[in-house]
C-alpha cells in the first residue's frame, strides 16, 4: 500500500503557544482517517498543515514523497493534488454552481471548457446537485453549498481529500446529506483525512481514528477498539463524555 502522507516530528507554535507537539503519523492510499478530540486540541491546525495553509516550525510533512514545507515545494502543484473542504464552503458568490466547479480545472489545469463542463456536471450529479447547476450559492442551503464545495474539490481529481469540520456550520438536518457524499467517496476508495465531531460517521467510515488533545495524537486505533476500549485515559474520558450526551 502506497503511503500518501507522512508526518514526522511535526511541531507548530503560535508565539509561545505550542499548537502541535511531535506529531508522527502516516496515511496510506485508500485509507479514511478521522481526527477527533476536544475543541482546541489541534485537529484543524494539523489538517491545515498538509496543504500548507498553516506553516510548521520543525519536522517534516511528506505528501506523495514531496516535502510540503520544504523551500522548493511547488505550492500550486501541491494544492491542485489535495482537495480541501472547509467549514465555511468558500464558494464564489458571483459564480453559478457550475462555474464554481469549472473554475479550477480550466484555470489551474488548463482543461478545455467543454471537458471541464462535462466533468463538473458528472460531479454535481454525484453529489446530488446537478439540478442546481445554474443556481448561485446564495440560493442554496448550507448543505447544498457544502456538497457543491465537495464537487469543486473533486474537479481537480486529487488523490487525497481533506475535510476540516465540513458539517460544523450546518443545521442538523443538513449534516446527513454531506456525510452521505463523504460515505460515497470512502466506499470508492478515496484517501481521506477528516476532522469531525460526527462520531457515528467516524465509527462507520474510518479505517483509523486519531485522537488528539493538547496538540498531540494520544491514540491511534480502529473504530471498534477506539469506541469500545480506548487505551489512553484522556480518550476514555472523551468517550464517556460522548456517551453522557
Amino acid at each position: 500500500m502506497k503511503t500518501m502522507i507522512i508526518f514526522s516530528n511535526v511541531n507548530k507554535w503560535y508565539g509561545s503557544y505550542q499548537a502541535l507537539t511531535n506529531i508522527n503519523a502516516e496515511i496510506s492510499q485508500g485509507e479514511v482517517i478521522v481526527v477527533c478530540g476536544p475543541s482546541g486540541s489541534g485537529k484543524s491546525t494539523l489538517i491545515r498543515t498538509v496543504n500548507r495553509l498553516e506553516e510548521i516550525q520543525s519536522g517534516q510533512i511528506l505528501y506523495e514523497g514531496h516535502d510540503v514545507h520544504g523551500t522548493d515545494a511547488n505550492l500550486n502543484r501541491l494544492r491542485s493534488r489535495i482537495g480541501f473542504v472547509f467549514q465555511s464552503f468558500n464558494l464564489f458568490p458571483h459564480l453559478s454552481v457550475l462555474d464554481n466547479v469549472i473554475l479550477s480545472p480550466t484555470k489551474v489545469k488548463g482543461m478545455k471548457a467543454s471537458a471541464a463542463k462535462k466533468l463538473a456536471l458528472a460531479l454535481l450529479e454525484r453529489v446530488g446537485m446537478a439540478h442546481k447547476a445554474n443556481a448561485y450559492p446564495a440560493q442554496l442551503s448550507g448543505g447544498q453549498q457544502q456538497r457543491v464545495a465537495i464537487a469543486r474539490a473533486l474537479a481537480m481529481e486529487p488523490p487525497v481529500m481533506l475535510f476540516d469540520e465540513p458539517t460544523s456550520a450546518l443545521d442538523p438536518e443538513m449534516v446527513g446529506e454531506v456525510l452521505n457524499v463523504m460515505r460515497g467517496l470512502a466506499k470508492e476508495g478515496m484517501t481521506m483525512m477528516c476532522v469531525t465531531h460526527e462520531m457515528n460517521f467516524a465509527r462507520e467510515v474510518a479505517d483509523k481514528i486519531w485522537f488528539m488533545d493538547a496538540g498531540q495524537i494520544l491514540e491511534t486505533a480502529d473504530p471498534v477498539q477506539f469506541f469500545n476500549q480506548p487505551k489512553h485515559p484522556r480518550a476514555n474520558r472523551f468517550i464517556s463524555d460522548l456517551r453522557a450526551h
